[in-house]
């Protein structure tokens, strides 16, 4: 369970949902059981294999399924329990679904102006131009919405959710009927409605990329349970996490952008724990921020600093933990920078070679090109 308001000071989001549906001619049952406390802000992934439940909690949310017991609080706003349940259209919500779902026969401003008619709080001109701007619908909107691409399509919707001024917005698979094209020019989109607007996003997703490019905090569900909650950084680094394979393992870094280096199309950017090189992404401008993850696997070991090396970046850490990977010729070391965590896999031989124990004062360093924007 993360922190209540009462730890933190900030808002919360509370629920819990007891559902079970019986298919008798199938003869099958499921059952969503999950009980849960987020931050009312930023993006919280529901992560899970398909049939985890994902959908089905964010219905129960919305009011569009009704569980056999729930209770949900929004900042302590009650939306149901045993007494009260507010019907869907009296939730305060945004929802993007995996398909669009727009008005076909109308604009991209046709479609927008229906949000106007359902929003909750009237509407000021400015609020309308930053969702115009951020999601850059400015040259799209005369167009029909069959002339546009999927990705457009979708931040036609993200954009009249968001015009609704909803106090929770639900994300169901955005982006999965997007080609992996498509998924790369609307990342930016999401990641700007993160940093930009003050609402919380409960958002639904089978990709570890997403999370790791989108999410701050993180929500596992396994066969309608939750079996796992927790800020996204100590999740990727945290070795017992179920659905998160070998590959996926790794760190997840907010950084600050210092400078940027024309002549070598770099930029150096810093965390609480030392500073990185890393290409220059196109979206990214200085003085601003950025998410990176730098997998296990691309993080080597070191007893000194070295200089005669292509590596550009290198910091001096403290092994905090050794896991050794069953079965595997390989060990998982955790180790600590500033207040960051890395992890590391090595070989079981250099572990050996080495003499790494815990405790010991090591470098580790990361190829630029290696790091994940």
């Amino acid at each position: 369970m993360v922190a209540k308001a009462s730890d933190s000071g900030k808002h919360i989001i509370e629920a819990s949902f007891k559902l079970e549906r019986v298919n008798e001619t199938l003869e099958s049952s499921f059952t969503l059981d999950v009980d849960f406390s987020i931050p009312a802000e930023g993006v919280t992934a529901v992560f899970g294999e398909s049939g985890s439940g994902k959908t089905t909690l964010l219905r129960c949310i919305a009011g569009l399924e009704q569980a056999d017991s729930a209770r949900l609080t929004i900042n302590g706003d009650i939306w149901q329990d045993k007494v009260t349940f507010k019907a869907t259209h009296k939730r305060s919500i945004g929802y993007v679904f995996q398909e669009p779902s727009l008005f076909t026969h109308l604009t991209v401003m046709g479609n927008l102006s229906y949000a106007f008619k359902r929003a909750n709080k009237a509407l000021n001109n400015e609020f309308y131009k930053q969702i115009i701007k951020i999601m850059g619908l400015n040259t799209l909107l005369a167009q029909k919405v069959n002339q546009l691409s999927g990705g457009e399509k979708q931040r036609v919707a993200i954009a009249r959710a968001l015009l609704l001024k909803p106090k929770l917005l639900l994300m169901d698979e955005p982006l999965a009927s997007l080609d992996g094209k498509r998924k790369l020019e609307i990342l930016p989109y999401i990641e700007k409605l993160r940093a930009s607007f003050g609402i919380p996003v409960l958002y639904v997703t089978h990709s570890i990329d997403e999370i790791a490019r989108l999410a701050d905090h993180v929500l596992i569900l396994q066969k309608g349970r939750l079996v796992i909650q927790g800020n996204v950084s100590e999740l990727f680094t945290n070795i017992n996490v179920p659905l998160l394979s070998r590959d996926e393992m790794g760190t997840v870094l907010d950084c600050d952008i210092l400078k940027i280096d024309e002549q070598w199309q770099l930029m150096k950017v810093a965390f609480n724990g030392g500073q990185l090189w890393l290409p220059v992404r196109l979206d990214i401008l200085p003085d601003s921020q950025c998410r990176l993850r730098i997998l296990a696997s691309d993080i080597s070991v070191t007893l000194r600093p070295q200089s005669d090396t292509s590596i550009l970046n290198q910091l001096r850490v403290k092994i905090m933990s050794i896991t050794p990977e069953i079965e595997e010729a390989t060990t998982l070391l955790k180790v600590k920078t500033g207040a960051t965590i890395l992890l590391t896999r090595i070989t079981n031989k250099s572990l050996s070679e080495l003499g790494l124990v815990c405790g010991k004062i090591v470098w580790v360093q990361v190829k630029s090109v290696a790091i994940l924007g």
